[in-house]
């Protein structure tokens, strides 16, 4: 798979779930493409997943039911796939910018035709959906935060819900008409220059998790706090754009 720059376990992994994809679909399989941090060399081992865009002739469930066995296999569960016709592509790029836009701007083709390189990505629903999807964080946080009953379920939420938020700001940078940085750390600096919004606490659960910090249960429930005080203010500035 030239140009893919995996370790060499996840590359055999990906190889292998591609192999036996090509043997159920045959010729209705029309793309297989990674794309994300696998398909950019930002892949790591325990924190990323192998994404996989794949185009079928038709996804119906008959044919899903196919690669049922497949795809509920413990040895692939790190690669996470997605099926779409080509037809589907075309219809659902205005709908859903921001999944399209992260897909054009990492991918390789492993498969068949390149159904991302001349695709058109309407933008017009940006805006909307960063927000939409930003206040639904908002409302699954608190929920969750109220259930959660040990210090493990808070800092899971706390990681698990930044690192969602943060795939969203960076594309909130796309609404400024800028090409938003890959890094987390200067996602976050455009962040708080272009929307004028204090990111301290969203720097301090970047260094927290990068650095692999061991938090008391207090440590984890300010950074909570203040992450959904933080994230409350880009939401409202959004809300007003």
């Amino acid at each position: 798979m030239e140009g893919v720059r995996l370790p060499q376990k996840e590359m055999l992994l990906l190889e292998d779930f591609v192999s036996r994809l090509k043997k159920i679909y045959d010729d209705d399989l029309v793309s297989a493409i990674l794309y994300g941090s696998a398909a950019s060399g930002e892949f790591t081992e325990r924190h990323s997943n192998i994404n996989l865009l794949i185009v079928l002739r038709d996804t119906s469930l008959g044919a899903l039911s196919k690669a049922h066995g497949l795809v509920r296999s413990p040895c692939f569960k790190a690669i996470n796939p997605i099926f779409f016709t080509e037809d589907y592509i075309k219809r659902s790029a205005d709908v859903f910018p921001i999944e399209f836009l992260d897909m054009k701007e990492n991918y390789t083709v492993l498969h068949g035709k390149d159904l991302l390189k001349d695709l058109k990505v309407d933008t017009r629903n940006l805006r909307f959906q960063c927000e939409q999807e930003l206040k639904s964080k908002l409302i699954t946080v608190k929920r969750r935060y109220l259930e959660s009953s040990s210090q493990k379920e808070l800092e899971d939420l706390l990681f698990k819900t930044f690192t969602s938020c943060l795939h969203i700001m960076r594309n909130l940078l796309r609404i400024k008409g800028s090409e938003p940085p890959y890094l987390k750390v200067c996602i976050l600096s455009e962040i708080e220059k272009e929307f004028s919004v204090d990111t301290t606490i969203l720097n301090e659960i970047l260094w927290a998790k990068t650095k692999k910090m061991k938090l008391s249960h207090s440590d984890v429930d300010a950074l909570l706090i203040g992450f959904v005080k933080e994230l409350e203010a880009i939401t409202a500035i959004i809300d007003r754009l």
